[in-house]
Parts: C-alpha cells; sequence; structure tokens
C-alpha cells in the first residue's frame, strides 16, 4: 500500500505542478482574474495533498494500519473532489460547483485525522 501511496502522490505534484505551469501560461489571458485565481487554489491544495500522499506512502511503512490507509484514500477523494471541482468551476462558471468543493475539503481533514490517528496508534 505504502508504493501506491507514494505513486499517486508523484503522479498528483506532476499534475499539479503541469496545471500550475498550464495557468500561468495558457489560462492567464483566458480566464477571468477570479477564475484564474480559482484554479491556483485548487493547484495549491492538489500539491499540499500530493506531499501528504507521499507522507502516507511513508506512515504506511513505518505504522501500517487501517487509520494512516484511510487517511492516503481520503486525500485522493479530496483532491479529486476540491480540487477538481475547483478546476470545472473556473473552466465552467458553473457556480454550483462551489457547493461540492466544501465535501473536498472535509476530506482532507479527516485525511489528516485518520493521519494522526495513525501515528498515534500504532505498535
Amino acid at each position: 500500500m505504502e508504493r501506491l501511496f507514494f505513486v499517486l502522490g508523484s503522479l498528483s505534484a506532476f499534475l499539479s505542478v503541469a496545471l500550475g505551469a498550464f495557468a500561468a501560461h495558457a489560462l492567464k489571458s483566458r480566464l477571468a482574474p477570479e477564475m484564474l485565481q480559482i484554479f491556483e487554489v485548487g493547484v495549491r491544495y492538489q500539491m499540499y495533498h500530493a506531499l501528504a500522499l507521499l507522507a502516507v506512502g511513508w506512515a504506511a511503512s513505518r505504522w501500517p494500519g487501517a487509520s494512516v490507509s484511510a487517511a492516503g484514500w481520503l486525500f485522493v477523494a479530496g483532491t479529486l473532489i476540491f480540487s477538481g471541482s475547483l478546476y470545472l468551476l473556473s473552466w465552467t462558471g458553473a457556480r454550483w460547483l462551489g457547493a461540492i468543493t466544501p465535501i473536498g475539503g472535509l476530506a482532507f481533514l479527516l485525511g489528516w485525522l485518520a493521519l494522526a490517528w495513525g501515528a498515534w496508534n500504532a505498535n
């Protein structure tokens, strides 16, 4: 499991850098400044949680258990929902996507709690 989370984190970090560069160069002239800022928030949180997935990969090798694995999957889900909804919102302008974003934020928060719980309860 640790290898899977490390690979997912690495790929997510790669995608975050690529999307950030895409925003800086290709989207700057195509999106309104407020939509570009929304896109950049998605990129930022994707990178934070890509690094978190690397930490989960390491933690899973040191403190294997359900809580650490749950943290990894919550970070994956949070990235897809939080960052994904912000990317779609900035591209489409569909404001209803903003109602989905907090679900991803909750997944991030629960992931951090699960990671802390997994480390605390490790044998």
